[in-house]
């Protein structure tokens, strides 16, 4: 999950990898449309890492983020207030 949560303008976010694999995480709004790229395709090793989302051009609301690698894809929910 991303913390804080909610947040104000910027939020982290934490995976664990078992091994060196090609991650792409987006972030979408409550339609679905994709509102923002934090990484595609860009390779991670193995272990833990966080990557940070600065959302100043968001509107208040509730977001989706959606990390994929490899096979595996997972959505959070998280809130954005200003």
């Amino acid at each position: 999950q991303n913390y804080p949560n909610p947040f104000n303008s910027q939020t982290t976010i934490t995976f664990n990898l078992p091994e060196e694999q090609l991650v792409s995480i987006k972030i979408f709004d409550l339609l679905g449309r994709e509102v923002s790229i934090l990484s595609e395709n860009v390779h991670f090793s193995a272990g833990t890492h966080t990557v940070n989302s600065n959302s100043n051009v968001f509107s208040s609301g509730i977001y989706f983020y959606q990390v994929k690698a490899g096979d595996f894809i997972k959505q959070k929910k998280m809130v954005f207030l200003k």
